[in-house]
């Protein structure tokens, strides 16, 4: 069974709907499964920690997740064109991994979301790339065979998955956008599948 890990941090609610979109993509192929993983917010008040386990929500990620699994999801939704905080955070914790290799070889994809249509969508997802290069990981985005890319007037970039929630966070995730997240979903569980056998 190959489980690919679907982490990311979510504020406003569609970083987690891109996150549950993608992990059916990834569900869609025969042999993998989505474990599904968030990140606890961070505070500039020292004294002030998270419960151990989320009030609601996907649990906690920690870092045998990323040991265990055989893919990696990563989201965010965009803080000036770059990863949020708290997944930063929870990225600059993984230097044991980082030394002895645990995640060299493996798959990973990116999604995001912002407010506007040039909100640094693509800024945002290569900043997510950078830690898992550095980590040997092996990033794999939409390929332009995807009809949904050309045609998007909304989200959706080959870099990865991403939405346009609109300033006010009105927008739904469109039809184009879902595609492309089940799309990423697919090919990061494919790929996984054909790296471990």
């Amino acid at each position: 069974m190959n489980e690919i890990l679907v982490l990311y941090y979510s504020r406003s609610g569609k970083v987690d709907r891109l996150a549950h979109a993608i992990a059916r993509g990834v569900e869609q192929v025969a042999g993998a499964r989505a474990r599904i993983r968030t990140v606890p917010p961070v505070s500039p008040v020292c004294s002030q920690t998270e419960p151990a386990i989320p009030a609601s929500g996907a649990p906690y990620a920690q870092l045998s997740d990323l040991e265990e699994c055989t893919g990696l999801a990563l989201g965010s939704p965009t803080r000036f064109g770059n990863m949020a905080a708290p997944l930063k955070h929870f990225l600059d914790s993984t230097g044991t991994l980082w030394m002895r290799g645990a995640l060299a070889g493996k798959p990973a994809a990116v999604f995001t979301s912002t407010a506007t249509l040039h909100g640094g969508q693509e800024t945002t997802l290569l900043s997510m790339m950078l830690p898992l290069l550095h980590h040997g990981m092996i990033v794999v985005g939409v390929p332009y065979t995807e009809p949904a890319l050309t045609d998007t007037a909304s989200g959706g970039t080959p870099y990865g998955a991403t939405h346009i929630s609109g300033r006010d966070n009105e927008r739904p995730i469109s039809e184009d956008e879902k595609s492309l997240c089940l799309a990423l979903g697919r090919r990061l569980a494919e790929v996984a599948r054909k790296l471990s056998t």
